[in-house]
């Protein structure tokens, strides 16, 4: 345990120098050193592409190093001072870390072709009829899990679970194999992939999945990292109004 704490603050200690760095470097020129995004893969699909082009443009100097993962794997490394800043799905709960909305999505089910919730094709779909068939779903207490139970709790239906996936690009993998039916935030979809296969219901009367950039509360952003939340944010209010089912915040 003694260690384990004095690692914690070292990794704060280390962030902070390697931000001070970057900061006096970018008050005597232009804005350059690292940084270093988290993102949720669903997420940076469509929305890496143009925020790393916007920085390339913008800020030269700054090199960009991007993790893709899971909202649950991204929240230690932004708390340990390994990630600058993450985007990621929220509500969050952390003493330690601070987040603000960025866009809210529409939630949807991918079913297979030959499944019956597929029979009809591209429809609406209301939870209660989720509830005769095997799903995919994220695992219990996951912020997406949490607004399908109280949504499902709201509608007196229990939903059944053939697999639970940390990870909702893999649940969408899935069901466009054909292997269950998976409920996924639209961006889920790619934009590029052909359609046939699958069906995509939109559920009915459904809350969105609500996405946000998460900051750690203690020390200041530094400049390179100040400047990609900046860029960041302007990118998705650009972006969104193209993106079916997804609002900027």
């Amino acid at each position: 345990p003694e260690g384990q704490a004095v690692l914690t603050r070292a990794r704060r200690i280390n962030t902070e120098l390697a931000a001070l760095r970057d900061d006096v470097t970018s008050m005597t020129s232009r804005v350059s050193g690292q940084v270093r995004i988290g993102i949720i893969g669903t997420t940076g699909r469509w929305l890496l592409p143009a925020l790393l082009d916007e920085l390339s443009r913008d800020f030269p100097d700054v090199v960009t190093t991007v993790i893709d993962s899971t909202t649950t794997a991204l929240i230690p490394l932004l708390e340990h001072g390994d990630l600058d800043l993450t985007v990621i799905n929220t509500p969050l709960q952390h003493d330690e870390l601070f987040t603000t909305p960025l866009f809210e999505e529409q939630l949807v089910v991918i079913a297979p072709d030959g499944h019956p919730l597929a029979a009809d094709g591209d429809r609406p779909v209301h939870i209660s009829e989720l509830a005769q068939h095997d799903l995919l779903l994220s695992p219990p207490g996951s912020n997406l899990r949490v607004l399908i139970d109280d949504k499902a709790r709201q509608e007196n239906v229990e939903l059944r679970t053939i697999a639970e996936l940390d990870g909702i690009r893999l649940a969408a993998t899935m069901a466009f194999q054909g292997y269950a039916p998976a409920i996924v935030p639209v961006t889920a979809i790619p934009s590029w992939i052909g359609r046939g296969g699958w069906a995509v219901l939109t559920l009915q009367d459904m809350p969105r999945r609500l996405v946000g950039l998460a900051i750690r509360r203690r020390g200041m952003l530094s400049a390179p990292a100040s400047a990609t939340r900046d860029v960041l944010r302007r990118v998705v209010r650009e972006l969104a109004p193209s993106i079916e089912g997804l609002i900027a915040v």
